[in-house]
């Protein structure tokens, strides 16, 4: 008889993390892999992949109460215009921001720089100045809060230390590849227990990016 206790419940909880977080580094390695030809159907197999760790994983971020009539996340078809190859423009002065998480602590980041989106505006980037480090960048859009828009705190698109990466070159000259076609939601949008990092002044374009992970809550 296996008896539960608090302990045995924290084990199992970070067992399923770590297995959400491995199979969510593995599918942006195939997703990478694909869009090195053919980004349409890379983006087709994120959202299957996606699809299915929502609906069948125990680390899954919706609420019990809206799994059972969950069919598919709400992702715009792709549209190749929002895929780009943008270098790090370097940050003029060192800039710190320090994020109050409910389940990490203080999370600090600091500024890198930025990259300048063509017809959008620019993105401020961050680095992850705690363990495991990271490359970290939201946006938040004009669409967001709306009805039937996006995210009201904004969508991540790149969160390398939780895997999502859609292509970096650490040549000479830093540059990422930022698909807007692959812009999702924090774990936050689906459930209030959780506190993310989002979207601040410097990641906030004032144009709608009508690709990526649309968002239908209430939270």
């Amino acid at each position: 008889m296996t008896i539960e206790t608090p302990q045995a419940a924290k084990a199992v909880t970070a067992v399923q993390t770590a297995d959400w977080r491995r199979r969510v580094f593995g599918m942006y390695a195939s997703v990478r892999r694909m869009a090195a030809t053919d980004p349409a159907t890379a983006h087709a197999h994120w959202i299957s992949c996606r699809n299915d760790l929502f609906s069948s994983h125990p680390a899954t971020p919706l609420l019990p109460e809206d799994r059972d009539t969950f069919t598919g996340l709400p992702v715009v078809p792709y549209d190749p215009e929002w895929r780009f190859e943008l270098p790090i423009i370097p940050a003029a002065e060192p800039r710190r921001m320090d994020v109050e998480t409910g389940t990490d602590g203080v999370v600090p980041f600091e500024l890198l720089g930025a990259v300048h989106v063509p017809f959008a505006g620019s993105l401020d980037v961050w680095r992850l100045s705690s363990y495991g480090g990271g490359i970290f960048v939201p946006v938040k859009d004009a669409l967001a809060g709306k009805p039937g828009g996006t995210y009201g705190g904004g969508r991540y698109l790149i969160d390398t230390v939780k895997g999502a990466d859609l292509g970096i070159d650490a040549g000479d000259e830093a540059t990422l590849v930022l698909d807007f076609n692959f812009a999702y939601n924090p774990s936050c949008a689906y459930d209030p227990a959780w506190a993310c990092p989002l979207a601040q002044a410097g990641n906030t374009l004032a144009v709608e990016v009508p690709v990526g992970e649309r968002y239908t809550g209430e939270h």
